[in-house]
């Protein structure tokens, strides 16, 4: 049977045509998809948000009801009924609405935007549960530098859309709404006069936003790049001073930020076109108001009060129709940001949890059958039609590189899904065993050697965070560091920098195999995981094996002869197949490669001591 490694369809991402050809359906499709991501969030702190809007609402009404008294005082100013006490009672009373606004206004702001904080909180807690649970597969094809984006770029715009987005939208909504029945009460056809320029906004709202939403994905991606590019490179900062590459990444850093400006400078035109022209249609009726409401209260149609009242409220209306561009941008930001989030969630493992999981009883052996496999995009097989049984011990694993050997690691740890009745645990299919369970039988450590910005204690104990030093000294000293590690001046506790910085490749790789050795797990797979030791230190770590091994499987691939001489059996691969298989001193008369490389090395060693 054939494994071949590849990556899921996106149903969204195969709908691309159309999109190209109904931007605005597709848009209000995808956006009520994705809106269902923050559904369980509302409901949640719902009651939050019950009293965050009522505050909001109450806030709105004090402020409509302001120009109602401003309107009496001035009718009684202008009739000549007015007092000083009744005007310090007006005065009074708008100051005691003032005071409750200002109360009001606080509570929404503490209860909606404290809602939009928690929800990116949840948001980021989400997004992260669901990275760690994803395989190898999503990685390989996703860049760290998008993913921070996500979490970083994405995560603020989809709480500023859920925060102050929502206020202002509401808050919008009402004050229109109010101030509109308040006009219209006091004149109908100067108030429908006073909204004739507003369906011109509506439409250039809607023809907007299908370009900001495309804008602004690009800017978005842009971004992603801009931040992968930073990672990299300073990830690989000494390598670009070995080459003297600084003013080529610069450069190409440069070529970046000129591209993400352009393309910022682009979405800003056309977020600069929705302000202006809501501040435009806001001055067009507020001077149409004037010219005819002049003229109306002239003629006695109705009275001063009722001019200064309709003009108040056509103020209070002013700013819900200049933000209404605000709004929409805000909102057109979010789903965007809440989209890539989203498409990050539906993305499912290709590693799955079995439907009817057998338990595992003892570790007595591992068997690979017929296992044939290969990556996405490659016609070569990685493995082909590969048998192999393994017994408690030390199997070593020799081939040329491309042979196959760190593939077969990956799938004895589980990295990557096999197909049924290929790789057996004790006699049960992988596939049938839970993925926690089973991996938790495994020790593996990688080619690449992965190190944590902390301690030397805390990257030992990474797998067993609840070890104690004892048993960290220990399995640093089966691993031949312990020596080395007290020799920093801070001991255990000395900080190996980012990804073991500080650290030369000998002293990360054997912190790695402490770290593996401290779990204690029947199963250890060592990917080269010695090749930056010298020769008389990998002789150490195999002797320490000799005492730690009964019981266990241990799988050593290593492209050095010498650290194989005390397995069991050495296999030799080729071509993803078993070209030879046996002890060291079989394989010098079967296997022309393995003599070869024997004699090869052999001879390296003594021309070097």
């Amino acid at each position: 049977m054939v494994q071949t490694w590849s990556e899921p369809i996106h149903l969204k991402q195969a709908k691309g045509f159309t999109i190209k050809l109904f931007p605005t359906i597709t848009q209000l499709i995808q956006a009520r998809e994705t809106i269902r991501l923050l559904v369980p969030y509302f409901k949640r702190y719902r009651q939050r948000l019950f009293w965050g809007v009522l505050a909001l609402l109450s806030t709105d009404l004090l402020q409509l009801y302001i120009p109602r008294i401003i309107k009496q005082a001035v009718d009684a100013l202008q009739m000549g009924q007015a007092t000083s006490a009744s005007l310090m009672g007006q005065g009074g009373l708008i100051l005691v609405f003032a005071v409750g606004i200002a109360l009001f206004r606080f509570t929404w702001r503490y209860l909606v935007l404290g809602f939009s904080r928690l929800l990116e909180r949840d948001l980021r807690n989400l997004l992260l549960s669901r990275l760690v649970r994803l395989d190898r597969a999503f990685f390989n094809r996703r860049p760290a530098g998008e993913i921070m984006a996500l979490s970083g770029n994405d995560l603020t715009n989809v709480q500023m859309a859920c925060g102050i987005g929502i206020v202002s939208f509401i808050d919008a909504f009402l004050m229109t709404g109010a101030a509109i029945a308040f006009m219209a009460y006091i004149h109908p056809g100067l108030t429908l006069l006073a909204l004739a320029p507003m369906p011109v906004l509506a439409i250039l709202t809607g023809l907007l936003s299908a370009m900001l939403h495309k804008r602004y994905n690009r800017v978005q991606e842009q971004f992603s790049d801009l931040t992968e590019f930073a990672r990299s490179t300073l990830m690989a900062i000494r390598l670009i001073k070995a080459y003297t590459q600084e003013e080529r990444q610069t450069e190409q850093f440069d070529r970046l930020g000129k591209d993400f400006v352009r393309n910022n400078i682009r979405l800003a035109v056309v977020q600069g076109v929705l302000t202006p022209f809501s501040t435009l249609i806001a001055s067009t009726s507020l001077l149409l108001v004037l010219s005819i409401g002049g003229r109306l209260t002239i003629s006695g149609a109705i009275t001063i009060g009722d001019f200064v009242a309709f003009m108040t409220y056509l103020g209070l209306l002013t700013w819900p129709m200049m933000a209404m561009g605000w709004v929409a941008n805000l909102f057109q930001r979010g789903i965007t940001s809440l989209h890539r989030i989203s498409r990050v969630m539906d993305e499912e493992p290709l590693l799955r949890e079995p439907e009817n999981p057998l338990a595992i009883t003892a570790v007595t052996g591992l068997s690979v059958r017929h296992l044939s496999f290969r990556f996405a995009g490659q016609m070569t097989m990685a493995l082909d039609e590969l048998s192999l049984d393994i017994s408690p011990g030390l199997l070593g694993i020799v081939g040329r590189t491309g042979s196959g050997k760190s593939t077969l690691c990956q799938l004895l740890a589980r990295l990557y899904p096999v197909p049924d009745d290929t790789l057996f645990l004790a006699g049960i299919d992988y596939n049938r065993l839970p993925l926690a369970e089973l991996r938790q039988k495994i020790a593996y450590v990688p080619q690449e050697t992965i190190l944590f910005s902390d301690t030397i204690r805390t990257n030992i104990a990474f797998g067993r965070p609840g070890a104690t030093d004892a048993e960290i000294i220990q399995a640093a000293r089966a691993a031949g560091i312990h020596g080395e590690i007290e020799a920093f001046p801070d001991g255990y506790q000395s900080r190996v920098g980012e990804k073991g910085l500080l650290l030369s490749g000998g002293q990360r790789q054997r912190i790695a195999l402490a770290r593996a050795l401290l779990l204690d797990r029947p199963i250890v797979i060592i990917d080269d995981g010695l090749s930056a030791v010298d020769t008389d230190t990998e002789h150490h770590i195999i002797d320490n094996f000799a005492t730690w091994l009964p019981g266990r499987i241990c799988i050593l691939v290593s492209h050095r002869v010498a650290p194989l001489l005390a397995a069991e059996r050495i296999i030799v691969m080729e071509k993803g197949r078993i070209a030879a298989q046996g002890s060291h001193r079989q394989l010098l008369e079967i296997s022309p490669f393995y003599r070869t490389i024997y004699q090869h090395q052999t001879t390296a060693g003594e021309t070097e001591a």
